[in-house]
């Protein structure tokens, strides 16, 4: 477990530099990672969860690093979409 939250704090001290994509790649990789680790039981599992959420972080931290682009939320559906600021 201590080697755990040491790899997990080295991650995310090298993540701190990074754009606002690969911030939430990091940490979506993490996540992603310890479902798949817990729901599977295996190395398998956590690998594709770690591919699953790595990816998602990274389109989701992309969306927020463009120009003039804001993302707002509908109140009645709770869906989220882009649209210019």
């Amino acid at each position: 477990m201590k080697k755990t939250l040491m790899a997990l704090a080295a991650t995310m001290m090298i993540a701190a530099g990074c754009t606002t994509a690969e911030q939430t790649a990091v940490g979506g990789a993490a996540v992603g990672a310890g479902v798949g680790a817990i729901a599977t039981g295996r190395a398998s599992g956590a690998l594709a969860g770690a591919a699953i959420g790595g990816a998602a972080g990274y389109l989701v931290g992309r969306s927020q690093d463009r120009d003039g682009w804001c993302v707002y939320r509908d109140r009645r559906t709770g869906e989220r979409y882009e649209a210019r600021c």
